[in-house]
């Protein structure tokens, strides 16, 4: 069996800029919960005692509630076998067990993209189920894919409704526009000759 790989200050604090808890971070750097916490108390922070206090969430800020339920949940072996009628169960918390828990790879399974928002974490991912049958979780009827391959393979994402509020705006009056210039294109407008601000405010006007 490999050795556990050991986890320096720099890979912690990296798994914990982009997670919100221990037992995301330990997910983020694809090790268990054990080995996480034994090398995160290692490391001093400069808020808590050691990088384990500093990252513990137990109020749950910031994770979607679907993942801070208490009721039991079906071994997911029996679900993505047939064993178990997935119907009465949270699809996210299906979607996410079946990612944490290996049987899923957290990218597109056609172009294998797995770029993650920095914001919150979230991956741009859609479970697709092969037959359109969304209770039938087996294995070989299951995938992710992408906000892009799954408008191309499978059908639209959004309804025109949801489209038409995206692309929606309104005209921006440009009377209202507040420019602001540094110094390096102050200094261009000044080689022009359009060294004060009325001038300024006239030239980027036509522009």
């Amino acid at each position: 069996m490999p050795k556990a790989k050991p986890l320096s200050k720099e890979m912690i604090l990296a798994a914990m800029s982009q997670t919100k808890s221990n037992r995301a971070a330990c997910r983020y750097l694809n090790v268990s919960y054990i080995h996480y916490k034994r090398w995160a108390k290692l490391y001093e922070s400069d808020t808590h005692d050691n990088l384990f206090e500093q990252h513990k969430n137990q109020r749950g800020k910031g994770i979607p509630k679907f993942l801070r339920s208490k009721g039991k949940e079906p071994a997911l072996i029996d679900i993505i076998e047939g064993r178990v009628d997935a119907s009465s169960f949270s699809p996210d918390k299906i979607k996410y067990r079946l990612i944490t828990e290996g049987h899923l790879l957290e990218e597109c399974n056609t172009c294998k993209f797995n770029e993650r928002r920095v914001s919150d974490y979230k991956m741009p991912l859609l479970l697709n189920f092969k037959d359109n049958n969304k209770k039938n979780y087996r294995k070989e009827n299951i995938e992710l894919l992408c906000y892009n391959h799954y408008f191309l393979t499978v059908g639209d994402i959004f309804t025109d409704k949801q489209i038409k509020g995206i692309e929606d705006h309104k005209p921006v009056n440009q009377s209202e526009v507040k420019w602001e210039l540094d110094d390096y294109q102050l200094q261009q407008l000044e080689k022009l000759g359009l060294g004060n601000n009325e001038e300024e405010e006239n030239y980027i006007s036509r522009i």
